[in-house]
């Protein structure tokens, strides 16, 4: 035991009034360095609000500002067997599982919602990145599996967030069985006719990607979102080139066809449900009221007005009254 950091220290501090301070309460930001306060990042929806940064956020966050008044109810995860391999690198599997259940507490990385998005109900599959990076398992592919159903069986359109390091090594080719499981589950949820929105977030790689991330109807994703397979490093070294600059980031992947929109975190709402209400033939949401001109609408041409421009030139103009 350290005498002067174990009875000094404590007793100096109480002596001086110093109260210790939380680790988390500043926030780095990974792009430019500005300190944010952690408050005011939490309420930005974890985005910073200097640089734009997405940082990453937990699934129920993300739920709480994506449905309407924050209102959601989970849906049951089934029950799959725990560490079916008996795997074990430094340390057991099962104690990993154990660890992360704590930290986050959920039971795996896959979380499963109901919910409505500007009045249309609907169903939300989210990947948990803090649960051992979001790696797709066996308990991740019951999970996303019974969502779909879910979807099916309720009728409602499914939209997911992807954010995973791929597939998870613990669970050896079991846990490469489920790319084709939750293949089957997008094509059943298709069958029916029923909307397929991903959105893609920081970062989804590995075989995530290779499956029902990159099966939407409709790919969306997050500003400065890492989106590929392998990583860049093992591509570069594997053809021995330097990559392009920006390279598996969501605005080079939207400029090569990858992905169909590059959209601000604040924005999803209303885009998704913009996107769900044409893709489900249902009527736009009521008008406000207010008089708002179309950006691309030009102004109607008065009399002896160019029709394109709509300027009054000598040519067309007109006398002025007696």
């Amino acid at each position: 035991m350290n005498w002067i950091t174990s009875y000094v220290r404590p007793r100096l501090n109480s002596m001086l009034g110093r109260r210790e301070m939380p680790e988390n309460l500043w926030i780095k930001c990974p792009e430019t360095g500005e300190m944010v306060f952690h408050r005011e990042l939490e309420e930005n929806q974890w985005v910073i609000p200097a640089s734009g940064y997405h940082m990453k956020i937990s699934a129920k966050d993300r739920l709480k500002h994506f449905f309407d008044d924050g209102e959601f109810e989970i849906v049951t995860n089934p029950a799959v067997a725990v560490d079916p391999l008996r795997f074990r690198d430094q340390k057991k599997y099962a104690d990993r599982l154990r660890e992360n259940k704590q930290k986050t507490g959920l039971d795996d990385s896959i979380v499963n919602a109901l919910g409505s998005l500007e009045g249309l109900p609907i169903v939300t599959c989210l990947h948990d990145f803090s649960f051992m990076g979001g790696s797709l398992g066996i308990a991740a592919g019951e999970a996303i599996i019974k969502g779909f159903e879910t979807a099916v069986e309720k009728k409602r359109p499914m939209v997911l967030f992807a954010a995973s390091g791929g597939a998870r090594m613990q669970e050896g080719i079991l846990s490469l069985m489920q790319l084709p499981r939750t293949t089957v589950a997008v094509e059943m949820l298709k069958e029916a006719g029923l909307p397929y929105i991903v959105v893609l977030t920081n970062p989804t790689t590995g075989g995530v990607s290779a499956s029902y991330a990159m099966l939407g109807d409709i790919h969306i994703a997050e500003p400065g979102a890492v989106i590929g397979f392998a990583g860049a490093r093992v591509i570069e070294q594997t053809i021995r080139e330097k990559l392009p600059e920006g390279f598996q980031r969501s605005e080079y992947l939207l400029d090569h066809g990858m992905v169909d929109m590059v959209v601000h975190r604040h924005e999803l709402r209303p885009t998704i449900g913009r996107l769900l209400r044409m893709m489900m033939k249902q009527p736009a949401l009521a008008d406000t009221g207010a008089d708002v001109k179309p950006a691309n609408t030009l102004p109607a041409p008065s009399t002896g007005a160019d029709p394109v421009t709509g300027e009054t030139t000598p040519e067309t103009a007109t006398e002025p009254a007696q």
